[in-house]
């Protein structure tokens, strides 16, 4: 059987490995000019590789549509991917969230351990190669057509799978394509959007203010005022920025915010509120003692002088503000009613949700191919005979962590392999 993948990202890679594997003739087509252009930048550059949970709890962290992923996560599992890299001779260590990363932190490790597997495995590859559209005869692919050093070129198959991405990090090649050439063939394209995402927020100034800082062991709630209701929690890290957060636990509370019912409305009507807990470990009670604990010791001081010990630098003077305790007052004359509001205002720190950045900031697409019309057991559409998809182009998204890339390894190597239905 021949095969032909478009794209070579992580799911290309792997549906590469795992077709010629199988005995397949493997053919990838890359329009970039190296493979593996968005691996390159997982991780802050170090490739988060996937997660160490059991693979059965990987669907809790998928809140687009991990029930589709189950077929896939059973053929090739965060173990799976862990064991090919090690007998490539990258080892991988596991860090806070239970995050993988390869020893080496660096990303281009497993960018050249996954191709020297797949030049082992006899796949060819062929970079700068922009597909333009597939060969389709009687509801069946027969091939594709490309573009490469400026000559048009097409090339047979029995089998094409694209593996494209989504669109964001558009720099990457992810630029849409896939999801185009799947449209004209009858498939539905999920709406487009950002997930995994930083957060903007309507006190700028606030935020700005705080640009830069980054926390580690906070705690966050996404409120929906208008319904009274809890949407999001989460705990771990996050930064300020000029525009409003970002960070590994507001990227992951972007992906479910999105899906929240009317929530661009919601959004207008300044209705969605981030509370953040600067202190998770302590109650109010015992936040409080820490408080006057502190103020005994700094009794004789201005209230200004009195917070290095609680909290960082940077956060000290957008605290003094928002808690109204003028920051020259003497620390033995601040009243109880005002250390209470300063405790509330470190428990329950609030800001007020405005959008969520452009797509071309965001880690992952939501949304992208309906999963209704492909076969979870082998990747192939229910619409075109010999059409498979992997990775970012189905509507499948993760939280951060390694998730994603395990979809992307997982769904590559069910459309790579020969499974007969």
């Amino acid at each position: 059987m021949k095969v032909v993948i478009v794209g070579g990202g992580a799911a290309g890679m792997l549906a590469g490995i795992a077709s010629a594997r199988s005995g397949n003739e493997t053919v990838i087509l890359e329009k970039m000019n190296t493979l593996g252009k968005k691996l390159r930048i997982t991780g802050k550059g170090r490739c988060n590789i996937t997660n160490n949970i059991d693979i059965e709890e990987f669907i809790e962290n998928i809140p687009g549509n991990g029930r589709f992923l189950y077929s896939a996560f059973k053929n090739f599992t965060n173990r799976d991917i862990i064991n090919l890299l090690k007998e490539e001779g990258l080892d991988t260590k596991v860090e806070r969230g239970n995050r993988v990363f390869p020893v080496t932190d660096n990303a281009q490790s497993v960018i050249d351990a996954l191709y020297s597997v797949l030049k082992k495995s006899g796949a060819k590859v062929i970079c700068n190669a922009k597909v333009l559209d597939l060969i389709v005869e009687e509801n069946k692919v027969t091939g594709v057509n490309y573009i490469l050093d400026g000559k048009c070129e097409n090339i047979k198959a029995d089998k094409v799978i694209l593996a494209t991405g989504g669109v964001s990090y558009p720099q990457t090649g992810s630029t849409g394509d896939g999801q185009e050439i799947a449209k004209k063939y009858g498939h539905t394209i999920n709406e487009l959007r950002p997930a995994l995402v930083p957060i903007e927020c309507y006190e700028k100034d606030i935020c700005k203010d705080l640009q830069g800082l980054s926390l580690k062991n906070v705690s966050i709630k996404l409120k929906d005022k208008e319904r009274n209701k809890t949407i999001y929690e989460d705990f771990g890290e996050m930064l300020f920025t000029h525009f409003g957060v970002s960070g590994p636990i507001i990227i992951s509370s972007s992906s479910h915010l999105i899906r929240y019912k009317n929530v661009e409305e919601l959004l207008k009507k300044r209705n969605i509120e981030l509370s953040i807990d600067f202190k998770p470990a302590l109650s109010e009670e015992k936040l409080d003692l820490r408080i006057r604990r502190d103020f005994e010791e700094y009794k004789n001081k201005d209230f200004k002088n009195s917070l290095d010990k609680l909290l960082p630098k940077k956060m000290i003077e957008t605290v003094i503000k928002m808690s109204k305790i003028d920051p020259d007052k003497k620390v033995n004359i601040i009243t109880k009613e005002e250390r209470i509001n300063l405790v509330r205002l470190l428990k329950d720190f609030k800001l007020t949700v405005k959008c969520f950045r452009g797509v071309e900031e965001a880690i992952v697409t939501a949304g992208g191919i309906s999963v209704k019309e492909i076969n979870p057991k082998t990747m192939e559409s229910k619409i075109i005979k010999g059409l498979y998809f992997a990775g970012e182009i189905i509507d499948v998204d993760a939280y951060t962590g390694g998730f994603n890339l395990q979809i992307a390894y997982s769904t590559g190597v069910t459309a790579g392999r020969n499974i007969e239905e």
